[in-house]
């Protein structure tokens, strides 16, 4: 019996293994994260693809739903870097709103359809182009539901917390919302454009410190080594009613149905994401330090002092340019007058620049 063929949408050639082989280059760890996030966008840009065609055909509602997806993992694992990428591959615009500066309608702050102007901006002000990007909002514990006990002078009203939940729902879950044109001056309600959410994927990001599951309160994160969640048991698995009890909505978290853990990343994957990313931060030291006419190399100690280093900080991998910044500086000051030399930074040059000796 013959096998049917199907076609991939004209619009659409990339794979979920081409995301994921493109997304491993740059993001070092978190595979099954990768993973996830490259299933996830695939489905999306199909959906997409495939409510284009049906609304062509006179269909009003979109066909397919959208599949929202929400990063939990401690500081510094990855949760933004995959997102950039991501929106890097898929050639779409891209932003990254604060959910802390964000407030619910009517009180002095932002509101939420400003992350939106934000990816219009980003667009270059094309609408049709906007309605396909992506929307990375970071910070999403912070707007758990607050106490009912709380006097922070809002009569309680939680205007930061679930107040902003609630206004993110249409967002979530699509639909068209006036937003403002000139994200400059957002407070002012007469340069308003409308646009279309239903094709615009957003990824929510937060940390969940001290998230309460399994019995007792643990950070995410805490499972390292356990990259497949398949392995995990019930105890260790975030669910939907421990993110209730942090605080969130139950009709936002609906709205997020593609759920993924990231884990705290190892001592090796570290020094990996120091020196083999096309965008290493030591390929780019070397790369500054070689317009200078200087070769510059660091010692295997020395890198491994740097990852010890931002691990004592608990900064994860944000943390390596801030000692990178620190090691390096007396030599960034010096390189014009170093032309034609070649600079091996050692264990004990970085410890001294740490203050670890």
């Amino acid at each position: 019996m013959p096998t049917k063929t199907i076609e991939r949408p004209k619009d659409f050639w990339l794979t979920p293994r081409d995301i994921y082989e493109y997304l491993d280059q740059y993001v070092i760890g978190q595979d099954r994260a990768k993973r996830v996030i490259a299933i996830a966008a695939y489905n999306h840009f199909k959906r997409v693809s495939a409510n284009k065609e049906a609304g062509a055909k006179g269909y009003k509602l979109p066909l397919l739903k959208k599949s929202n997806i929400l990063m939990i993992g401690p500081t510094g694992c990855g949760k933004t870097h995959i997102a950039r990428n991501l929106a890097q591959i898929m050639e779409v615009p891209f932003v990254v709103a604060d959910a802390t500066e964000y407030t619910e309608a009517g009180y002095y702050g932002k509101d939420v359809e400003v992350m939106v102007g934000e990816l219009l901006y980003a667009a270059d002000m094309d609408v049709e182009v906007a309605e396909r990007g992506i929307v990375f909002v970071d910070e999403v514990d912070k707007i758990a539901r607050r106490g009912s006990g709380m006097k922070d002078g809002s009569s309680g009203r939680d205007i930061r917390g679930e107040g902003v939940q609630q206004a993110l729902l249409k967002l979530l879950e699509g639909g068209k919302v006036f937003v403002p044109y000139n994200i400059t001056q957002h407070w002012n309600k007469h340069d308003f454009v409308q646009m279309d959410t239903s094709n615009i994927l957003f990824i929510l990001a937060g940390t969940f410190t001290d998230l309460y599951r399994g019995g007792r309160t643990r950070p995410a994160g805490f499972g390292r080594g356990k990259e497949n969640s398949a392995v995990k048991s019930a105890e260790e698995r975030i669910s939907v009613e421990d993110l209730q009890r942090y605080g969130m909505l139950a009709e936002f978290v609906g709205r997020v149905p593609v759920m993924v853990e990231l884990e705290e990343l190892s001592e090796s994957e570290m020094v990996r994401i120091v020196t083999e990313p096309p965008d290493a931060i030591l390929k780019e030291y070397q790369q500054l330090l070689s317009m200078d006419k200087i070769e510059l190399d660091f010692s295997e100690a020395a890198i491994k002092e740097i990852v010890r280093e931002a691990k004592r900080r608990k900064l994860g991998a944000r943390g390596l340019r801030t000692i990178f910044e620190e090691t390096m500086q007396d030599l960034m000051f010096e390189a014009p007058e170093m032309v034609g030399k070649k600079v091996t930074i050692s264990l004990s040059d970085v410890r001294k620049k740490i203050g670890r000796e």
